[in-house]
């Protein structure tokens, strides 16, 4: 088992980190780097400097006009915000919803590194399950990995809005934070259940949405009489797909879902971009990229 693991966990990391130096890594840097400013030293006053980054203290002890300067960040601080709960193990293609949120995870770990940024990561089901706090090296982004690989929730249900809270609590200086879920967490009018968590966090931090789905889940074929079980909650239930209305009634409840979360995420300026399982996610994280250029 340990050694089924470990080639899995290598496998990735093979994958991936090649993927980060031969495709992601300038798109990765044009797109997120210089969103922050940092202090970076005191001189006199000159005209047209604004009189907002005077340095009162410099000035007085001086009594000559000083101002500070600010340089673009170029290291950043990146978290990623991943879902376990029970849907991601979901799968009708080549791959579940786990392992296409796995490599895509392991994607954006190793384009940070290249930047020489520090890399975190979030796992949360309807609690936050695990917090690996930010930092550098080949053997944390590694053990980024094999949690993305091995890790199993205490619970199975969703709640993005705890994952947020905790996000904008737990990192005082701004980040840029990915969050990789299905963004299946609606209330009994599908309406997200995390606006206000999202409307705190996204004025913290730079947060972009990495949406994966799978497409049986907002279009099911006519197979008749199917037995299916909620990854969540555990209920049952027979959904007849001969029925071309409980077809239609299941596709409409997708498009509804989907977009009001969208239209949620755009209220709020968060960028994101929908990847289904199975499908060529580095053309679409190229385009993500790019856009946010």
């Amino acid at each position: 088992m340990e050694n089924d693991l470990l080639k899995k966990v290598r496998k990735i990391e093979i994958r991936t980190k090649a993927l980060s130096h031969q495709v992601f890594a300038g798109e990765y840097h044009s797109a997120f780097k210089g969103r922050g400013m940092a202090f970076s030293e005191v001189r006199e006053y000159q005209y047209g400097d604004d009189v907002r980054n005077m340095d009162w203290n410099v000035t007085a002890r001086l009594r000559s006009p000083y101002v500070k300067v600010f340089e673009e960040e170029r290291e950043l601080t990146v978290m990623l915000l991943v879902d376990v709960s029970g849907s991601r193990l979901f799968g009708t293609t080549t791959q579940s919803k786990k392992d296409l949120m796995a490599e895509i995870a392991a994607v954006l770990s190793f384009s940070a590194s290249i930047n020489n940024d520090k890399v975190g990561a979030l796992f949360f089901s309807s609690r936050v399950e695990k917090f690996i706090p930010p930092k550098k090296g080949r053997s944390h982004l590694l053990r980024i990995i094999r949690e993305l690989v091995e890790f199993e929730p205490e619970d199975r249900g969703t709640d993005i809005g705890a994952a947020l809270s905790f996000l904008a609590n737990a990192l005082k200086r701004r980040c840029t934070a990915f969050l990789l879920s299905d963004m299946l967490d609606l209330d009994a009018n599908r309406h997200p259940r995390y606006e206000d968590a999202l409307k705190i966090a996204a004025g913290r931090h730079d947060i972009s949405v990495i949406d994966i789905y799978d497409p049986r889940e907002r279009c099911i074929p006519n197979v008749g009489l199917v037995h299916a079980r909620d990854a969540e909650t555990g209920r049952d239930r027979w959904i007849n797909t001969s029925s071309a209305e409980v077809r239609r009634n299941y596709e409409a409840w997708g498009r509804e879902a989907d977009d009001r979360t969208r239209n949620l995420l755009r209220r709020y300026h968060v960028d994101s971009v929908r990847i289904a399982t199975g499908e060529d996610y580095v053309k679409s994280l190229v385009a993500f990229f790019k856009n946010r250029a």
